[in-house]
């Protein structure tokens, strides 16, 4: 194996301060002429051997959040030094248009079916506030925070169910909605209650994934079915214009994992394929003569730094009847549900097994900052942003270096007779906080006058594309999908050492009905009006893989069908550190397992 291209060698800055807090390093092993696997680094923040009241975690409010802070503050000089490499400049620009173009095209969705309360500034404004707080102050600086769909699920329900009764109370009470799940977003950070984000597998999140996947594919068919009602020429054409867009941004992101062209030509087009996709086909629906003349309907815009409606930007809360405030509470639980598995879930996608991080992580302290920013949100009536499940582990992902290796297998066909193969592995992970404060700031940039008019030249169909790259890259990449791919070849043709060729092809499938009546049940309630109920079902994913799943499937069995999201101890001491029970997972392979994780997954998606 000979490597094709060269990266810089990982810094060794977290020596002295893993050292500082007795953890060890790999240069301590080396010293002392250990052999074998290093042990796990040691921390001070665990609840495992706690007796008496000490192990009741609402007993020692705050412990969790003030080991976040302690444990990543070191860090923070070297999040900016850090920043200085071109990964960082790629990564701004990508995550630029991941988070403006999903963001706006939710918008689109929430402008339609909230009687056009939120609008491209309230999107804008909400991604940018909520980009700046946890680029500046967070404790995860590479989970990306943004407008999402499922908020955006959420609001229109709210709409239709607050529409049943008094429609012009909707601000106030979406206001509420944010004020109660502020005070439980603090209530759980105080508690340390995010620990149990620990016992996530991938049972949960490429169920998650998946449900994540088909509503945005959904959503995309919406949008232009919705371009239909204005003409069938009109809807044609969004159609080719939506397809056209996923399929040039699909395909120069599959080039970045292809052999084509040199190097850095691949990473040139895969870093800025959604920058050239844009330009080109909101550029191609201007095109003077017949193209123009068809009207595909733009982007709605309203005035730079203005709310959408004519309103204030803060929301009169204090006026709503006492009620109606008291009627917000449930719906604020549930927000606060779905931030805990989506903000959460996002955290660990972008820390995950795959990428070899080195900094810590602070679940809890990042979970306050939610609380604070759905706060702000509510009460200047903006879409209540959180970690975006999608774009997360893809910031992680243009943030790697990667090293591009030769493979050779040599065959029986002479001299000439071999296979070459191009393998990708993660070198390092330039772990910094910069490319998020830079997205914000562009984010801001966006609300001005002039980019706001750029932005009203966009075809809505343009969104509906970005619905289908988001919703495709979630299923394409998902876990459940190659295990279906496994089921579905033939068995000569399986390779022997994929780990999957020594489980049961009967237990494969078990394993995947029970992941697809999780997403099914999500999906189906998610088009009735309880569909702000889907919250539940995906938390209960997480007690069910743990209680009842091993009741069907032996230890190796789901040492190989499953693993814990995020198994970096340096993630996991946020959250208390390793589940001593896996859940029928036993510990040791499952580690195994993910010892290849560092490999390259997928670059030509929006989602891992």
């Amino acid at each position: 194996m000979a490597s094709t291209s060269q990266t810089e060698t990982p810094t060794q800055c977290t020596s002295s301060s893993l050292r500082s807090r007795g953890i060890a390093t790999a240069q301590d092993a080396e010293k002392k002429g250990e052999i074998g696997e290093l042990p796990e680094p040691k921390d001070p923040y665990s609840w495992d051997n706690e007796v008496g009241w000490r192990r009741f975690r609402f007993l020692r409010p705050g412990r969790g959040m003030y080991h976040d802070v302690r444990r990543r503050l070191p860090y923070y000089w070297s999040d900016i030094a850090d920043a200085w490499t071109y990964r960082t400049v790629a990564s701004t620009v990508r995550i630029y248009f991941a988070n403006l173009l999903p963001a706006l095209a939710y918008t689109l969705d929430m402008y339609r079916r909230t009687g056009g309360f939120y609008g491209v500034n309230e999107a804008l404004f909400a991604s940018a506030l909520a980009a700046v707080i946890f680029s500046l102050l967070g404790a995860q600086p590479i989970t990306i925070v943004g407008v999402t769909g499922l908020i955006s699920l959420f609001n229109y329900t709210i709409y239709d169910i607050v529409s049943l009764y008094e429609p012009s109370i909707y601000p106030q009470f979406m206001c509420w909605t944010a004020i109660w799940a502020a005070i439980m977003h603090w209530i759980v950070s105080f508690g340390n209650w995010c620990d149990y984000m620990r016992y996530v597998t991938d049972f949960s999140s490429e169920a998650f994934g998946m449900y994540v996947g088909i509503i945005y594919m959904v959503k995309g068919v919406e949008e232009l079915v919705d371009e239909f009602t204005r003409g069938s020429t009109d809807g044609f054409m969004s159609c080719m214009v939506a397809l056209l867009f996923f399929g040039t941004v699909y395909g120069l992101e599959k080039v970045g994992a292809s052999t084509l062209f040199a190097p850095w030509t691949r990473s040139i087009l895969a870093d800025y394929a959604y920058a050239f996709g844009t330009i080109f086909w909101v550029g191609f629906c201007h095109i003077p003569g017949t193209l123009k003349d068809v009207h595909i309907t733009k982007l709605p815009i309203t005035r730079a730094f203005y709310p959408t409606q004519d309103r204030s930007w803060l929301i009169p809360f204090w006026e709503l009847n006492g009620k109606w405030v008291f009627a917000a509470l449930p719906f604020g639980f549930l927000v606060m549900l779905l931030f805990y598995y989506d903000h959460n879930v996002s955290s660990l996608t972008a820390q995950a097994k795959q990428f070899p991080l080195k900094k810590p992580g602070g679940f809890h302290w990042d979970f306050f900052l939610l609380g604070c920013t759905t706060f702000v949100s509510g009460i200047l009536g903006l879409p209540l942003p959180n970690g975006l499940v999608p774009q997360a582990p893809v910031h992680t992902e243009s943030l790697s270096e990667y090293e591009s290796n030769l493979t050779i297998i040599h065959t029986s066909g002479g001299d000439r007779g071999e296979i070459r193969k191009q393998t990708l592995t993660i070198r390092r992970v330039v772990e910094q906080r910069v490319t998020h404060l830079v997205m914000a700031l562009g984010l801001i940039g966006t609300m001005t006058g002039p980019l706001l008019a750029v932005l009203g030249t966009m075809p809505r169909a343009i969104f509906a594309g970005v619905f289908f790259v988001v919703g495709w890259g979630s299923i394409e990449s998902n876990g459940m999908l190659k295990k279906l791919r496994h089921l579905m070849e033939e068995h000569r043709f399986l390779a022997r050492q994929n780990p999957l060729f020594d489980v049961p092809r009967g237990k494969i499938a078990l394993y995947l009905a029970l992941q697809a009546v999780g997403v099914a049940a999500c999906v189906a309630i998610s088009q009735t009006i309880a569909a702000i109920g889907f919250p539940l079902l995906i938390c209960a994913l997480i007690p069910f893989r743990w209680k009842t799943v091993p009741r069907w499937f032996t230890t190796e069995e789901l040492a190989t069908l499953d693993a814990l999201t995020a198994d970096n101890m340096v993630v996991l001491a946020s959250l208390g550190g390793r589940p001593k029970e896996m859940g029928g997972m036993d510990e040791r392979e499952g580690r195994e397992r993910d010892a290849e994780g560092m490999k390259r997954q997928r670059v030509g998606s929006i989602a891992q």
